[in-house]
């Protein structure tokens, strides 16, 4: 009997092993280091919650000081741990949430961060899991969650040991908190929050939070610490005075710098669960949350059960051949891709109203943390060809926000439009999620919502200085980012045509395809490339092509200069290419581009570049060699593994195209081009819900670094580099022969 059950256990932990095949390969710590700004902290798919460990506050780090490290709460080459945040965001530029820290700690109480904090060891981070060990407490800190949910476990030591909360730190200072302790295994609260990109800080919004223990605290209470002076007694400190505790007799605490404290005394070593429901709308539906997701369920059951989550997402896509590496870093990207947008409504549907957080209602799913500036080009591509569903639900919250507020967002985080970023990109996700097949929303409503956008000529917060653009065809040098705005609003009136074209709505075909090649009224023959012109149509002068490279000043460009912008009209390489005298030229003036190292992989205007060799006949093995030289450069399995800022997944997302072998080369066309496969093969498993087909195979016969010499759709040649969605989703094999 012993050796059947043995035999049994076994067999069951095969099974478990099996069943996180895929969520094995996820490395959370890729992109934690060369200003990545993700983080390896637990969460689950879509998650509203995260419990992150937080390495950004103290003089003991060794990256503290460079503010472009602020925009996430962990730094891999940092030391110095001060708690871990419950709402974080994962691939962002700007800081914003990080808060909601609680900290274990053993001996003697004590508030100030920055003496109760430690350095770490034993860092494990898995999807929907982390863990670390803290040096100074020996304390083993682990972490899960659920999507609105933060959940960890404390293994303490026998004697005196706290648990703190500690709503004075965080990303960024918005003002105002709050803390209640209901009893000594419970606590409710909230934090301000919503200065991101530090725009508006005045319309700072809440974040709800409730928080149960395991083990019922011998004693609890409440502190407030008094804020720094900021005139000219600016550099003394709060902490080098002592905050006040308030034990017992008050449990309530309002203000800024504030927390609370949980004092255990265990007389032999002791795990304590701590569960943080999240909420945008009340502490009433953080505590339903909570109990609605974890109910009774252990740490280790709410593990397993999100770890299960994330294999389910990530089994949508399974790949045979290539290196232990490759299979990371594809994973681990396809991971990033399902953290942002995220989930904003409570379990019971509750949500903020856009702007003015009136509470609303859905049966769906309301997403948030709409990045559009950077997941236009791919990211959403890839939304729709693996999960359908999500996209159709993000195309849906996208015109909820439009009922709600009167526009589509631009930059939306949790029911605030930030108004990040230039152009107007919505409606490019609207097009290409209808085109691709996903068309079970209103239609009608989302292209009057575009044309609004394009046309409206006053207080439109979607296209600034919209009646220049349209009067003259683009912006003017005093104009903000006048030949990458113009580029950006030219991308969207395209998208606007194709669906106009669709529609059957001929008229504005006609007048958005005009309107989407006005870039070409910049170009300066002589240079070859894009040039501000001044209000009379002059060009700008002096002009520097090189200016705005690497975030410096410039005029003309936001985020890039003149050559990382001089190809950004993909829907026009045909017009641009009669621009510059032809295909050698174009490919000429390319291959200039990543010669003279112009190509930035970190930022998005130029990232679809290596592409377009493809549209060069006898070239695209130009694309092929470029393509998979980036890959190896620049995505790797570890903390400095993505090129720069992962953008919400965009960067992930372009690797997991490039290692398909396809890519979505203009936003907005349901079309790709076609490169060179990192695996032997990749299987999709494709939603028939609203596909035809039950998978996409992509094969390749030939080694990984060699050039495609044939291709096949279905058994039969394909004579293009280019291929239609709609041939792709039918259950059809795309063969890449490179022998």
């Amino acid at each position: 009997m012993k050796k059947k059950f043995l035999m049994l256990c076994a067999l069951m932990h095969i099974i478990i092993l099996n069943a996180q095949e895929f969520s094995n390969y996820v490395n959370p710590f890729i992109g934690t280091s060369n200003f990545g700004a993700t983080n390896p902290g637990a969460i689950a798919p879509r998650g509203m919650a995260s419990v992150s460990p937080f390495n950004v506050a103290g003089s003991q780090n060794t990256l503290e000081k460079d503010s472009r490290w602020l925009s996430n709460p962990y730094v891999n080459e940092n030391t110095f741990l001060t708690g871990y945040s419950h709402v974080n965001l994962s691939g962002v530029g700007c800081p914003d949430l990080g808060v909601i820290l609680f900290m274990p700690t053993s001996g003697a109480l004590e508030t100030n961060h920055l003496k109760y904090g430690s350095t770490y060891t034993n860092e494990v981070a898995k999807a929907g899991y982390y863990s670390n060990v803290l040096s100074k407490y020996n304390i083993k800190v682990e972490t899960t969650a659920t999507t609105r949910t933060g959940v960890s476990r404390y293994t303490f030591l026998k004697g005196e040991s706290n648990i703190l909360l500690n709503l004075g730190l965080g990303l960024t200072n918005e003002e105002g908190a709050s803390v209640k302790i209901v009893s000594a295994t419970e606590i409710e609260g909230m934090r301000s929050v919503g200065s991101f990109c530090y725009y508006k800080p005045e319309e700072a919004y809440p974040v709800y939070f409730v928080a149960k223990f395991s083990e019922p605290a011998e004693k609890y209470g409440v502190w407030k610490t008094a804020r720094p002076y900021k005139g000219a007694e600016a550099e003394w400190m709060v902490y080098n005075g002592k905050p006040r505790i308030m034990e017992g007799y008050q449990k309530e605490v309002v203000g800024d710098s504030i927390g609370s404290y949980f004092s255990y005394n265990f007389d032999k070593p002791t795990q304590v669960e701590v569960k943080v429901g999240i909420s945008y709308v009340s502490i009433e539906n953080a505590r339903e949350n909570l109990e609605k997701e974890t109910q009774d369920l252990s740490f280790d059951d709410i593990y397993n059960e999100t770890a299960t989550a994330w294999d389910t997402q990530l089994s949508k896509i399974k790949v045979e051949g290539g290196s232990q590496d490759d299979k990371v870093i594809f994973y681990t990207a396809l991971y990033h891709s399902l953290i942002h947008p995220n989930i904003l409504n409570d379990y019971n549907g509750d949500y903020p109203k856009m702007a003015t957080r009136e509470t609303l209602n859905t049966t769906d799913t309301r997403f948030t943390v709409f990045s559009f500036w950077d997941t236009y080009r791919n990211l959403h591509a890839l939304m729709s060809l693996v999960y359908p569903k999500q996209q159709s639900n993000m195309v849906k919250s996208m015109l909820d926000i439009y009922d709600e507020s009167g526009w589509l967002p631009k930059w939306e985080l949790n029911a605030t439009e930030t108004t990040t970023m230039v152009g107007d990109p919505a409606g490019i996700i609207l097009t290409d999620t209808y085109l691709k097949g996903i068309k079970d929303f209103d239609i009608e409503k989302a292209y009057e919502a575009m044309v609004k956008s394009a046309d409206a000529l006053e207080d439109n917060p979607l296209r600034p200085n919209i009646e220049t653009y349209i009067n003259k065809g683009y912006l003017t040098s005093k104009q903000r980012g006048a030949v990458s705005t113009t580029q950006e609003y030219n991308a969207t009136d395209f998208s606007i045509a194709l669906l106009a074209k669709a529609l059957d709505k001929k008229d504005d075909y006609k007048r958005f395809s005009k309107r989407a090649v006005s870039y070409r009224k910049l170009f300066d023959k002589n240079l070859m490339l894009l040039r501000p012109r001044n209000a009379d149509g002059s060009f700008y002068e002096p002009f520097d092509p090189l200016a705005g490279a690497n975030f410096t000043e410039n005029i003309g460009f936001i985020e890039g200069n003149a050559w990382q912008y001089a190809f950004m009209v993909s829907h026009d390489i045909k017009g641009l290419m009669k621009l510059m005298g032809g295909q050698k030229a174009f490919s000429k003036q390319l291959q200039t581009l990543f010669n003279t190292d112009q190509f930035d992989m970190a930022n998005e205007p130029d990232i679809a570049y290596p592409f377009l060799f493809n549209y060069v006949k006898g070239e695209e093995w130009r694309a092929q060699q470029k393509v998979q030289e980036l890959i190896k450069t620049y995505f790797q399995n570890k903390p400095a593994g993505l090129p720069g800022n992962d953008d919400t997944g965009t960067m992930s997302a372009w690797l997991i195209y490039s290692m398909m072998g396809i890519y979505p080369v203009s936003p907005g066309e349901p079309l790709y081009t076609i490169t060179t496969p990192v695996f032997d093969k990749i299987t999709i498993a494709l939603d028939q819900n609203y596909y035809e087909g039950k998978t996409l195979v992509i094969e390749k016969v030939g080694s990984k670094d060699d050039i495609v010499k044939t291709i096949q759709l279905n058994g039969k040649a394909h004579k293009s580099y280019f291929i239609n969605h709609s041939d792709l989703i039918k259950g059809s094999n795309l063969k890449i022969t490179t022998d």
